[in-house]
């Protein structure tokens, strides 16, 4: 078992798998108890936004690294030690408020543990599938981040079981149940084989080659704007659900994110269990049409049950959006290597935080209307849509 572990790339694949599910823990479990930190410990509502603000500039920052750093430390020392660093995180989160002074300090330094390891594994895992013998490579790193979903929807769903069954104040013992999987799969990291991402026959493009690449913005551009373009409207699902269909915060949370992320996840994996390979480009260029006219149906449908249809199928049409550019970064810049993937992520991110950030602010221009703040989110899909043409046609790689 333990030889076939050690040289088959299907290993390889099932780890990856688990480091997106990782990924998921460590972004979504932490807000579920957001209100159980304000009235335990005090916080008031600034210092819970530092939560996850920290969370993501800490993954921003080790995105930036690790375009230097990642090829001189070694793929498996990295990816190994970025899953250990979120099993001590969540492990933190229950144990290092107890230990230090200051409670918040200490959910402060177990947040810094699992984001180093977050940032981490998001920068490492697509390079590191799309360096496997695979064939459809599309295919493959389209399922790879449909597992994100799946852990969001585990995590909110398996939580929410959890706090029904046991009570919110058994909190931390949930957190170190959740640190078993990120240690679980360092262990497996341990044994799986990893491939190189440039092969012997491709030439390495130095990071100044590759920043001074006309092709390398305008895919940059298309992933800023997919990041956007999905968070836009995730971020704000539930709310929107709430305001839109005056549902409960717990219904809200299931017809809203649970729902775009069901579907979303439904969209990666049809296309990685496509048949036959979808050209891409086509498909990429389909589903920001799509993408647009479920903003459209969300800010403007006449019926308020056909704007929550709009949010969910709105996860439908960004699904390929972020996968898909990483793959259209491999197939045009083939020499890219871990600085590409490392600034691809660092793009994602910080589209990750403009997109829910414009619609929170034209929002609360507007009285706080969410239809409001949605309606010129649409540049993002129109800006992927524009990128994605101007693409020249280079064959998909197998």
């Amino acid at each position: 078992m333990f030889n076939r572990i050690r040289t088959s790339y299907e290993h390889t694949i099932h780890a990856s798998y688990v480091g997106y599910i990782t990924q998921a823990i460590v972004n979504n479990f932490a807000p579920l108890l957001f209100l159980t930190f304000a009235a335990g410990f005090r916080l008031s509502l600034d210092k819970i936004t530092f939560i996850t603000t920290m969370n993501f500039l800490i993954q921003l920052s080790v995105d930036l690294l690790s375009a230097r750093l990642v090829d001189k430390i070694g793929w498996r020392v990295c990816i190994v030690g970025g899953h250990l660093c979120a099993s001590v995180g969540l492990v933190g989160l229950a144990v290092f408020p107890l230990l230090l002074p200051s409670p918040y300090a200490g959910i402060l330094l177990a947040v810094a543990f699992y984001a180093v390891g977050g940032g981490v594994i998001e920068v490492l895992v697509s390079p590191i599938v799309e360096a496997c013998p695979t064939k459809k490579k599309e295919a493959a790193m389209s399922l790879l981040h449909s597992f994100y979903c799946w852990g969001y929807m585990g995590v909110v769903l398996v939580s929410a079981a959890f706090f029904y069954l046991f009570g919110v104040q058994k909190w931390r013992l949930l957190s170190c149940l959740w640190a078993i999987v990120p240690l679980c799969n360092a262990l497996y990291f341990v044994l799986v084989p990893l491939y190189p991402i440039v092969s012997e026959n491709q030439t390495r493009l130095s990071i100044r080659q590759l920043v001074s690449d006309k092709v390398f913005w305008l895919i940059v551009a298309v992933m800023v704007c997919a990041g956007a373009s999905e968070l836009a409207v995730s971020q704000w699902a539930s709310a929107f659900a709430e305001q839109s269909l005056g549902l409960s915060k717990a219904a809200g949370d299931l017809a809203g994110p649970c729902a775009f992320a069901a579907f979303q996840g439904l969209s990666r994996v049809l296309y990685g269990a496509a048949p036959g390979r979808l050209p891409l480009k086509k498909v990429m260029l389909g589903s920001a049409v799509l993408c647009i006219a479920c903003y459209a149906l969300m800010v403007w449908a006449p019926y308020p049950v056909f704007s929550l249809v709009g949010c969910a199928l709105c996860g439908f049409a960004v699904g390929i959006f972020w996968p898909g550019t990483f793959s259209i970064a491999a197939c045009n810049l083939p020499g890219g290597g871990t600085a590409m993937y490392a600034f691809l992520a660092l793009a994602g991110d910080i589209g990750c935080s403009v997109g829910p950030t414009v619609v929170g602010l034209v929002a609360h221009a507007h009285g706080g209307n969410l239809k409001a703040g949605i309606a010129p989110a649409v540049i993002f899909p129109l800006v992927i849509l524009l990128g994605i043409s101007l693409l020249k046609n280079r064959p998909e790689h197998e």
